[in-house]
């Protein structure tokens, strides 16, 4: 029982966490864009969609039940996620306290060296995300309806002068590099790397990285170019 208390402590154990929890908010963000991919098919059935995911599992769950359940799931995936991330780094910092003379990248790419800065971003993003399609806060969203979801989003990304939707998008950006290099970690802590699939393997986080992020991009420029309204 000790050993297990005392494994998210140690540097695999917070490895690990961060691979469980990417996963569930990989499948998350998938899930989510396939969602906002609906908003084509028209406000009426973009709206039952949105009415649906409240009254998943009816008759047995009440109403909404069954979507706070996955959202205390996501929330507390976050949470760890960013405990391990912020450890990690602590303790990698506190294993080289003195800066090299000559600070080389060597093989690190662009998305490890942002990882730290670009997991903040998109931190906030979510915050500025709640307050705008969740949460509806004046000023931020210009006209919401709690019970109207497609007119949130064609208000929301058309409003102050298409600003909201130049932000989703650069978030998108920092969202694409976070999953390409989360996906590549989750390989290496799962030990499936290895000389035969690494290629394949490095598609398939690219593949998983702009798939999501080009999916949830559709929809601010679907906006943006009058292909919604």
């Amino acid at each position: 029982m000790v050993g297990v208390m005392h494994f998210p402590q140690t540097t695999i154990g917070k490895k690990v966490i961060m691979a469980i929890s990417g996963v569930v908010w990989i499948g998350f963000l998938a899930a989510h864009m396939f969602g906002n991919l609906k908003v084509y098919t028209g406000a009426e059935h973009f709206n039952e969609y949105a009415e649906g995911l409240r009254t998943l599992g009816a008759p047995i769950l009440g109403y909404a039940q069954a979507l706070w359940v996955l959202r205390i799931i996501v929330i507390v995936s976050i949470v760890a996620h960013m405990w391990a991330a912020l450890t990690l780094n602590q303790r990698n910092r506190q294993a080289r306290p003195a800066r090299y003379t000559e600070h080389k990248k060597l093989s690190a790419n662009y998305a490890t060296l942002t990882m730290i800065y670009g997991g903040v971003a998109i931190f906030f993003f979510i915050i500025y995300h709640l307050m705008h399609f969740t949460w509806g806060v004046a000023g931020v969203h210009p006209s919401f309806i709690a019970t109207d979801p497609y007119h949130n989003v064609i208000a929301g990304f058309s409003s102050y002068g298409y600003v909201p939707a130049i932000i989703y998008l650069i978030a998108l950006v920092f969202l694409a590099f976070h999953l390409f290099h989360g996906t590549w970690s989750l390989f290496q802590t799962l030990g499936l790397n290895n000389k035969t699939y690494d290629g394949a393997l490095h598609g398939l986080a690219w593949a998983v990285a702009l798939v999501i992020t080009l999916g949830f991009a559709t929809v601010p420029l679907g906006v943006m170019f009058g292909l919604l309204s």
